[in-house]
């Protein structure tokens, strides 16, 4: 299957093909110079697929974590590139979850200011919803993503059969990334939820996920308006990651924050669908610490940030929330 995300000249193919790493030089331009971005828990065989591949392949591997998606390691990249003679006829290739994605995006971003740049998501987490739409950053200070830079990828491969190696704990990790999509923007996704065996189902989850973040990010590729709907659970869940992490995955996060940013009948019904999955209802965390990241998000504006809320599965309000009012929604997790 092929999706297509039309954004005019940056426009782009999404390929879910199951054993796509096999072939995947029918699918990508690696007849040059690639530098492959990957980490300590992606199995080798994958970015080695793609190293054998290439003209000339050279391969940065990070520590697997948040942790490792900060300034050191993008230079680091960036030397590895410099090192190696890159110019801007080569390419940078993500092999992994969101952490590699968002570095390597960046990295391609500003090396030379613009390498093509490719992404292979092997976690549910990147292929439902961060190889697609062109965010690309690292954390600073302790406030995640707060330095980066819109890179569109040439190209996105996503093979379901890299999921095969996946833990259960970060299966649901990014299903939780679906489950958001599913909150706000389609209530049939909501009800796979509810009503089906959600690991049986997770190539219709992953394409319907897909469907709904290519419609948001065609609309708004910069995320001035529409496209903050796909912060729902992050305003509160990137704060909460910030303190937790690496104690609790971003998904779980983001789980957390929907929990606070929506009515009494959603948050029954997504808490059932928590319990379902074993997606944790509650954590111990500093209420000032969240605070003090959510102040500092990219979201913020002079006396609150712009929040999303969810009445009804399918459904969402975007609203600007004071701190006061986001401080008594944390109280009550």
């Amino acid at each position: 299957m092929t999706l297509k995300v039309n954004l005019g000249e940056r426009s782009y193919d999404i390929v879910i093909k199951r054993g796509a790493l096999g072939n995947v030089e029918a699918l990508l331009g690696l007849d040059r110079k690639v530098l492959i971005v990957t980490d300590t828990g992606v199995p080798a065989e994958y970015p080695a697929a793609v190293a054998s591949k290439a003209k000339r392949a050279f391969t940065y591997v990070l520590e697997q974590g948040e942790a490792s998606k900060n300034f050191d390691n993008l230079q680091g990249i960036l030397s590895l590139m410099i090192d190696g003679g890159f110019g801007r006829g080569d390419c940078v290739c993500a092999v992994g979850g969101g952490v590699c994605g968002d570095i390597a995006g960046f990295a391609s971003a500003i090396y030379m200011r613009g390498e093509d740049f490719y992404n292979i998501p092997t976690t549910v987490l990147s292929q439902v919803d961060s190889s697609v739409g062109g965010k690309t950053a690292v954390d600073f200070r302790g406030i995640k993503n707060s330095v980066g830079a819109f890179k569109q990828p040439k190209k996105v491969v996503i093979d379901p059969d890299t999921l095969k190696t996946l833990p259960k704990r970060q299966i649901n990790n990014g299903l939780c990334e679906a489950l958001k999509m599913a909150a706000t923007s389609d209530a049939e996704l909501f009800r796979l939820f509810e009503e089906t065996d959600v690991y049986e189902n997770i190539d219709l989850i992953t394409e319907k996920s897909l469907a709904v973040k290519i419609k948001v990010v065609e609309q708004d590729e910069k995320e001035t308006g529409l496209r903050r709907v796909l912060n729902f659970g992050h305003t509160l869940g990137h704060g909460i990651e910030s303190v937790c992490s690496p104690a609790l995955y971003h998904g779980e996060c983001v789980a957390l924050g929907m929990l606070a940013m929506c009515s009494d009948e959603v948050r029954a019904r997504l808490e059932a669908i928590y319990d379902k999955l074993g997606i944790p209802k509650k954590a111990d965390f500093d209420k000032e610490a969240v605070m003090y990241a959510i102040k500092r998000d990219k979201k913020k504006t002079q006396n609150g940030v712009h929040a999303v809320t969810v009445n009804e599965p399918g459904t969402f309000e975007m609203t600007d929330m004071s701190f006061d009012t986001l401080y008594e929604r944390l109280g009550a997790l």
